[in-house]
């Protein structure tokens, strides 16, 4: 896996994935767009729910929707690393039981999200999750 990140103006980045999709990065507290730090906390997000969703799928679930809300604490001093991140699942569907939902959340942070798992050498990582069900 390959990337670039090229300097525009001010603060402000573009990155490149080696396939080929661009992302603007703001290093100015998000002033334009999301700051490195939001983008490693929305690719914990993101790794970690396309975990649980596929999980889930598998154990064939009727999912309907999936969000994670992320919380987090940085160092008040540089570098201003993740202490901790809290992952809170909200899972909607039909037929959905606290241990299916409970199990695909655990499976993701123990064993497949990469990022998770990065991070978890260094940040305390907690992850909680409700259930919706849809009639």
């Amino acid at each position: 896996m390959q990337a670039r990140v090229k300097w525009v103006e001010g603060l402000s980045l573009l990155g490149e994935s080696s396939s080929g999709h661009q992302i603007m990065m703001d290093g100015n507290a998000g002033d334009k767009a999301p700051s490195p730090m939001e983008m490693v906390l929305m690719a914990t997000g993101g790794c970690s729910t396309i975990d649980v969703v596929s999980i889930l799928q598998k154990g064939r679930y009727d999912i309907t929707d999936c969000e994670v809300k992320l919380t987090s604490h940085r160092r008040e001093e540089a570098p201003r690393l993740f202490t901790h991140i809290n992952l809170h699942f909200m899972v909607t569907g039909k037929g959905l039981t606290d241990k299916a939902v409970e199990r695909a959340v655990m499976l993701s942070a123990e064993k497949y999200c990469s990022v998770s798992l990065m991070l978890g050498n260094s940040v305390e990582i907690t992850h909680s999750f409700e259930i919706k069900d849809v009639d």
